[in-house]
């Protein structure tokens, strides 16, 4: 599994660019490689801010206990061993991501992802809307293999759910 630290969104007008701007949200990324090293599974979730508490909390909820965690040396990413998983480090020292064959696949998906959103969601609200965008990219991901059922899976979905007023559909964002 190899985990990474990007921050997506842009730039306000008049704002500090780069890991410091105020638009930035921070997200957690793991992908899982299989036996051939291709990724299998994606899990993408947004962090508060890349402290050891807050990486320690989304291991928690995210990785399987006793896997095995490459990162690039972000010292929070150390706290992947606090809930039972192994961690490695690769220093990139001066380096470039892409000149890493251990990031190929994290920095492709990253990539892809930032593409997508581009693409799809021109006038992004990441800060308010992170969660859902990276749950629906992450399940789109994650049943890449399987599309034949994946409508019919949604339309299931669909199915079972109850009706609710728009009002409540709106408290859901205040409440995450």
């Amino acid at each position: 599994m190899h985990v990474d630290d990007p921050y997506l969104d842009g730039e306000r007008c008049g704002g500090k660019a780069g890991r410091g701007s105020e638009n930035k949200v921070p997200i957690a990324a793991a992908v899982s490689l299989d036996d051939a090293g291709h990724p299998r599974h994606v899990k993408l979730a947004t962090v508060a801010t890349f402290s050891f508490a807050a990486i320690a909390d989304w291991a928690q909820d995210s990785l399987a206990l006793g896997c095995e965690v490459n990162s690039d040396g972000l010292a929070c990413f150390c706290a992947v061993t606090e809930v039972g998983c192994l961690h490695q480090a690769v220093v990139v020292e001066g380096r470039q991501h892409n000149e890493l064959p251990e990031f190929l696949w994290i920095d492709t998906v990253l990539s892809n992802l930032k593409t997508s959103f581009s693409g799809t969601f021109p006038a992004l609200k990441f800060d308010e809307y992170a969660h859902r965008y990276l749950g629906g990219f992450n399940c789109r991901f994650n049943r890449r293999f399987n599309l034949a059922t994946m409508t019919e899976r949604v339309a299931h979905a669909i199915c079972r759910c109850d009706a609710r007023a728009e009002s409540i559909l709106r408290s859901a964002e205040l409440a995450t």
